[in-house]
């Protein structure tokens, strides 16, 4: 079976374009039917920072079950330089690269949920961030546009 992962990868630190263009060329590797959207810019969330976010979401096939992709987008992001998106209190912080699943699709298209200590799709914040809301619709579009082809 292959899924369908619509991920956001967002950065505030260091080259974000750079840092943002790893991920998606890591992320591409092995996988189908990737697509990107536009890059969208965002205030930080939920903590007080005077780096503003450069967001682009993904969306690719890949036959990583949903935990395990985690586990991948985990590993990479520590690869990429980024230890951690919240500091010892629990607070969100600055970062170098953060990927997160926003929704996941199967073969048929049919959209997948999922509830558990470490994974909750579709992302619980999807339709009230514009950061991960805007890519993600922009994805949708671009797959509609592609199958019209």
């Amino acid at each position: 079976m292959r899924y369908r992962y619509y991920l956001n990868i967002g950065t505030n630190l260091g080259n974000r374009e750079q840092n943002q263009q790893s991920a998606i060329t890591a992320l591409s590797e092995g996988a189908e039917r990737v697509v990107v959207s536009d890059v969208v810019r965002s205030e930080p969330w939920g903590f007080a920072s005077a780096n503003e976010f450069l967001n682009v979401g993904i969306a690719l096939d890949s036959p990583l079950e949903p935990h395990a992709m985690l586990e991948h987008i985990h590993k990479l992001e520590k690869e990429l330089g980024s230890a951690s998106h919240r500091d010892a209190t629990g607070a969100y912080i600055d970062r170098l690269i953060d990927i997160d699943i926003m929704a996941i699709a199967s073969d048929d298209g049919t959209e997948i949920t999922i509830s558990t200590p470490t994974l909750t799709v579709p992302h619980p914040h999807l339709n009230t961030r514009p950061f991960f809301l805007t890519p993600y619709h922009q994805l949708k579009e671009r797959e509609k546009e592609r199958k019209k082809e």
